[in-house]
């Protein structure tokens, strides 16, 4: 037996299960995902308030083999919160289950519910002087439990990793309703399979995530921001290794940025006062989290002035103050708004070694080129190798004009990924829109292990049906 549909006589009886209002029409929200590409259906919204909750929801659909799809802020890229073929689902989201449990100063350790959003647990850290530093630009929206089932990145990965870094342990709903406690606090647990990483990065396809111990960090001193003007992306990567022999460890973020998207916020947000006069070709923002008794200023004039002298940089601004910190850094979470204004064409969180980066960047540009008129804002995480690769019309065109061309300039970007031993996905995930792709690129014995892991996990194929792993 398949999938069957969450009707009027499934909601009735898990509902008859459960406290008034916990399942509910589903709002428009809860079937849309930020770009627009898919737009999905559901029986009704389950807004469990605890864990056992959770596991009544799953044990019931279990039972009558019917689709969850879990869905957290909804901010996720690759369409891994829409279900939109097949039997209607039921949606799952714990955004009542929001709570900050725990921070321990001691241990350097937070304890959240998954539908915590992001900013809380930021704000709770702060409020113990500790650092979270998972950070991405849809902190005030995003859940934890979200960012641990896409393992999402954000600025901060050079120096802190990604959500599986930051991740101690997971209590976790099975399939089946069976909960997983494994809410460990240890730093070091050897005994045997690691399912908590197993769960991270799963997007939803294994099990509900319903809380997190994460650990936290103690807060910088002070912080030194600098956005330079670099020629060439090669020029970027020996400012990277300028930095780190200067800073170490304190280097936090390493920003690519490209003059288009300071052009797209100039055509889209005039009002954004813009830190260079004559745009530059390509420039880095770098962020340095500096212990007690380091002047970052110092440390930053010195590395311009060698890197002028060496050629690797042309132009520069340091922030004074915490106020031109937030400025720069609020000019580079903005460009992805502008590159939403303009429209792409195609986007692409693509990661490559670092050193290949310079050698893809001219290859793809050059194919791309061959293939249609285009512009392309490549910019992104430079520091740990994720770019944001990103195909948009040329002036006074319409992504509208290039569909023909659309599935030709993706399959040219990932082409050249994968012969430059990179991945498909940095940080985004797979989702639906990726399955296609993964099934291309990715290694088929991986592709084999995972089907087995995801039908051991959830026979019925009641989680997430069509996630990462594309539908038979």
């Amino acid at each position: 037996m398949g999938l069957q549909p969450a009707d009027e006589a499934f909601i009735t009886a898990l509902a008859g299960q459960l406290p008034e209002q916990t399942l509910r029409p589903a709002e428009p929200r809860y079937l849309e995902e930020p770009r627009g590409h898919l737009h999905g259906k559901a029986g009704c919204v389950a807004l469990p308030r605890n864990t056992h909750e959770v596991s009544i929801i799953m044990a019931a659909a279990n039972a009558a083999r019917v689709a969850v799809v879990p869905f957290g802020g909804g901010t996720g890229l690759v369409g891994g919160q829409i279900y939109s073929d097949g039997p209607t689902p039921l949606v799952l989201s714990l955004e009542r289950m929001n709570r900050v449990l725990a921070v321990d100063r001691r241990e350097n350790i937070i304890i959240a519910q998954a539908g915590a959003i992001l900013e809380s647990l930021h704000n709770a850290a702060e409020g113990q002087n500790r650092l979270f530093p998972l950070a991405i630009a849809s902190s005030g929206t995003a859940q934890i439990g979200g960012n641990l089932a896409t393992n999402a990145g954000g600025v901060n990965v050079l120096r802190y990793g990604n959500a599986r870094d930051l991740c101690l342990g997971l209590e976790v709903v099975l399939p089946d309703g069976r909960i997983w406690n494994g809410l460990s606090r240890l730093r070091k647990d050897n005994t045997g399979y690691d399912l908590r990483n197993l769960m991270i990065g799963s997007e939803g396809t294994l099990g509900v995530i319903t809380a997190a111990s994460l650990k936290l960090f103690p807060r910088p001193s002070s912080y030194a921001t600098g956005l330079f003007a670099v020629p060439t992306p090669d020029a970027a990567i020996r400012l990277l290794g300028l930095v780190r022999e200067h800073a170490g460890e304190a280097v936090s973020a390493f920003e690519l940025l490209h003059r288009n998207g300071y052009a797209f916020l100039r055509d889209t947000m005039p009002d954004i006062r813009q830190p260079f006069d004559d745009i530059p070709e390509w420039s880095v923002l770098l962020d340095l989290g500096l212990s007690a008794g380091i002047n970052g200023q110092d440390l930053l004039e010195q590395v311009f002035a060698e890197g002028f002298e060496a050629g690797m940089v042309s132009n520069g601004l340091l922030a004074a103050s915490l106020s031109q910190r937030d400025m720069l850094w609020s000019l580079r979470e903005t460009i992805p708004l502008a590159n939403r204004a303009i429209g792409a064409i195609a986007s692409h969180d693509i990661s490559l070694p670092i050193g290949s980066i310079p050698a893809f960047i001219e290859a793809t540009s050059a194919a791309l080129a061959e293939l249609a008129d285009v512009r392309v804002n490549c910019f992104g995480h430079l520091g740990d190798g994720n770019l944001h690769f990103n195909v948009f019309p040329a002036e006074g065109r319409q992504k509208s004009d290039y569909l023909p061309d659309r599935a030709k300039i993706s399959s040219c970007v990932h082409e050249l990924v994968s012969r430059m031993e990179g991945s498909i996905s940095a940080e985004h995930g797979i989702g639906r829109l990726k399955t296609g792709e993964l099934g291309k690129y990715g290694n088929p014995v991986k592709l084999a292990l995972m089907q087995a892991i995801k039908a051991q996990f959830d026979p019925n194929g009641i989680m997430n049906p069509g996630a990462i792993l594309a539908l038979p």
